[in-house]
């Protein structure tokens, strides 16, 4: 029996190719009917016997267009129209502005395989793209996603492409971005001085030379500019750090493909996998010792940042490229990512000495994503390129529109309106006057998108966070502020959906607390709608305020000084008290018995900083996070012991710990028991509340060796327990805790 049936579908499904892909499916199937989009999605009306219909359904659930994301599926009856072919319809021009728009992707293998053959038309051309890759979010102004609202709009199409565009077997069929070299956008190489020296295939050829002769170049990218280099060359990375002033931190390396990556990292079949997705994300993997790469690539630590090329003018690059490049973002500190060839010659002139540029504009910037794999499983550290905007589909349709700002750190946005949450791409610090104009015109962007007008807004209680003023400096419209480590606890739990009470485990290095302390070691107990805070680590004093967080032998000194006189604290034996002389030892006792400058905090994240200080390891810090990094790299499973501790009421009191670990003194014990000891107080923490599943959260999670070892006790121990994958777990989650307060 014939079927009569409308086939609506939500989620990302429009500038992905979707139509087509349904076109061809129901030709294959001798489906009669027809596909196309509106405001909500993407509408199919078919007329089959049902055994058609099922498999036609089937083939869309379990293998969909490789951009796509389906997130409802709704089959309602219709009434019988005798169609005799299937064909596409024009898009219904209703718009409310309510479609998902697709994150940037990698090239695809077939763009890959028509650059690299000599016969097609494509054959060397760095902007080659179809309806599965290539550039979109970074191109568009508004939506609905058509080549008139995008940065493509000022390049008419050939003939030769246009024939492609109108073709619905055709794999370009409505890729707004098409083009060829032709009709398309053009490759410049220009030098710091924005004279042009070369174009197109002989563009890039020339710049390879360079590179391959030491030289600091830019690359426009999808999102904005790299600062490229030869990671092999020490000299080069060298100089680079120079002119950056960027000492220690380390770079991420793109390579040509996974073999070449296989040379320099260990991997293993997650990590793989994960470089080859179609995101492309730079993932942190262990490098191989004793490789050609310069050792100034990642200084000291064991990890690397590892992507390969993921664009056609990336794959052109390395045809003639002898070894990996640095691949890091074009930036000044603190502000976001270049896109233009004239911001990068009037800020980072003095950096470069080429630029290879190209006349298609970037409307949005987007940096590269970052994952690391943890318990086999990816977890984003910066959600970009290939992943963001993100959007999750909500269970109830809100009544009100809301937007979240999110943190001063890693900051992101999101909205919530109708039944949909979109959180944006990495924002960066809001540290400077470009980033918070960043910041702002993404908010405006999203308004843009969406029509959105917010009627609620939520951000962070610290009074001096950009994000804070921006919001209280807006009138008539309702705001309500959210404390940080809530907003940690609650990004988790939106992930995963939770509504139930949960034991919050938030560890970070900064944020602003209910009694105005800095807080950042907090146990709660968590609803949807409300905290309680049962738990945090007993305070203590950051000598100096601010400049703590870059001397950690600050940290330790001012731990010393809970637990021992001045007197003994001069006649101690160790390391750390010879990075002080008698009269500085002397004056930061005097700040801290007179609280001269000395907030209290009971962040976990300064604690790691002040073990590394007494490790030896490191008692001035260079980048976020360098501390964490150090501590992995000692840390031996083989050690099992751990240090004393007591949990007093709230306190967790861990002076007992500094006393013992001043007896060590090998590093890796050092390390190894703290990390141990972390997990003990977890583990003894969510014994006390057996009843409720515990949700890890903040900055500090992201170090690989303490989730996971937590994760293996957790598992051991049976317990039930939630960590972000999806959304960083880090301050860029924030945005989607604060939101997620707020929802029905």
């Amino acid at each position: 029996m014939v079927k009569s049936v409308l086939v609506k579908v939500k989620g990302i499904v429009q500038g992905v190719g979707f139509r087509p892909y349904v076109y061809n499916l129901c030709i294959s199937l001798n489906l009669f009917g027809w596909v196309n989009n509106d405001e909500e999605g993407v509408n199919i009306a078919l007329e089959a016997k049902e055994s058609l219909i099922e498999e036609f359904l089937n083939t869309l659930k379990n293998s969909p267009p490789p951009l796509a994301k389906i997130d409802s599926i709704k089959i309602l009856p219709k009434e019988f129209e005798d169609f005799k072919c299937f064909e596409i319809r024009q898009s219904e021009n209703n718009f409310n502005k309510s479609t998902i728009i697709s994150p940037d992707m990698a090239i695809c293998q077939d763009c890959i395989n028509d650059i690299n053959d000599k016969t097609n038309p494509r054959y060397n051309y760095a902007l080659t793209n179809c309806t599965n890759c290539g550039p979109r979010y970074s191109i568009i102004n508004t939506v609905p996603y058509d080549r008139v609202n995008t940065s493509m709009s000022k390049f008419e199409l050939c003939s030769f492409c246009k024939e492609e565009y109108i073709n619905p077997q055709n794999r370009r069929y409505h890729a707004q971005p098409v083009c060829c070299e032709k009709c398309g956008p053009k490759i410049e190489l220009f030098n710091n001085k924005n004279k042009k020296l070369k174009e197109n295939y002989t563009a890039i050829e020339e710049l390879a030379k360079l590179i391959n002769q030491g030289e600091i170049v830019a690359i426009k990218g999808i999102g904005g500019f790299h600062l490229v280099c030869d990671a092999t060359n020490d000299k080069a990375v060298l100089q680079l750090r120079k002119r950056k002033n960027r000492p220690s931190k380390p770079y991420a390396v793109m390579f040509k493909d996974i073999l070449q990556v296989e040379k320099f990292a260990n991997l293993n079949l997650k990590e793989k996998e994960t470089i080859l997705s179609k995101e492309k994300p730079i993932t942190l993997v262990n490098k191989k010792q004793n490789s050609i790469l310069s050792s100034f690539v990642a200084p000291n630590i064991d990890r690397l940042g590892c992507f390969i090329a993921y664009t056609p003018l990336h794959i052109l690059l390395f045809r003639n490229l002898k070894n990996p490049i640095i691949a890091t973002s074009a930036n000044l500190k603190d502000e976001p990512i270049i896109r233009s060839k004239e911001e990068l010659i009037e800020k980072l002139g003095m950096v470069v000495d080429y630029i290879l540029d190209f006349n298609r504009e970037i409307i949005n910037a987007i940096d590269d994503s970052v994952v690391q794999i943890v318990d086999n499983k990816p977890l984003k550290l910066r959600n970009a390129r290939g992943y963001a905007p993100t959007s999750i589909k909500l269970e109830k349709v809100q009544n009100k529109k809301i937007l979240a700002l999110g943190a001063n750190q890693k900051s992101t946005i999101a909205i919530a309106f109708e039944d949909n949450l979109v959180l944006s791409a990495h924002i960066g610090d809001l540290n400077s006057i470009n980033s918070v104009e960043y910041f702002i015109r993404t908010i405006d962007t999203f308004k843009r998108f969406y029509d959105f007008k917010p009627e609620i807004l939520v951000c962070d209680k610290h009074p001096s966070y950009e994000s804070t003023k921006w919001a209280l400096a807006q009138k008539d419209i309702k705001l309500i502020q959210i404390q940080h480590h809530y907003a940690h606890i609650l990004s988790t739990m939106a992930e995963y959906k939770l509504k139930k009470e949960v034991l919050g485990i938030c560890f970070d290095g900064t944020g602003y607390g209910d009694d105005g302390n800095i807080w950042g070691g907090e146990i709660f107990i968590a609803s949807q709608k409300e905290y309680k805070r049962v738990h945090h680590f007993k305070y203590f004093k950051l000598l100096g305020g601010e400049i703590a967080v870059k001397e950690p032998k600050r940290i330790a000194l001012s731990l010393l000084f809970e637990s021992f006189t001045l007197e003994e604290v001069l006649n101690l034996s160790h390391p750390l008290i010879k990075q002080f002389s008698i009269n500085e030892i002397k004056m930061f006792y005097t700040i801290w018995q007179k609280n001269l400058n000395a907030p209290l905090t009971s962040s976990l994240g300064r604690i790691f900083d002040a073990i590394a200080s007494f490790a030896n390891l490191m008692h001035i810090q260079t980048y976020e996070g360098e501390t964490g990094l150090y501590i992995e790299k000692y840390y031996n499973k083989n050690i099992t012991e751990v240090y004393s501790y007591k949990i007093e009421n709230e306190d967790i009191d861990i002076s007992l710990m500094i006393k013992e670990l001043l007896k060590d003194t090998e590093v890796e014990y050092i390390c190894s028991k703290f990390i141990n000891t972390l997990v003990e107080i977890i583990l003894d923490i969510s014994n006390k509340y057996k009843d409720l599943p515990l949700v890890l959260t903040g900055g500090v999670f992201q170090n690989k060796t303490l989730l996971e070892k937590l994760i293996y006790k957790l598992k051991e121990e049976k317990k039930e327990f939630y960590y972000s994958k999806e959304i960083p777990l880090n301050d860029a989650g924030i945005a989607i805790g604060q939101l997620y307060s707020q929802l029905l």
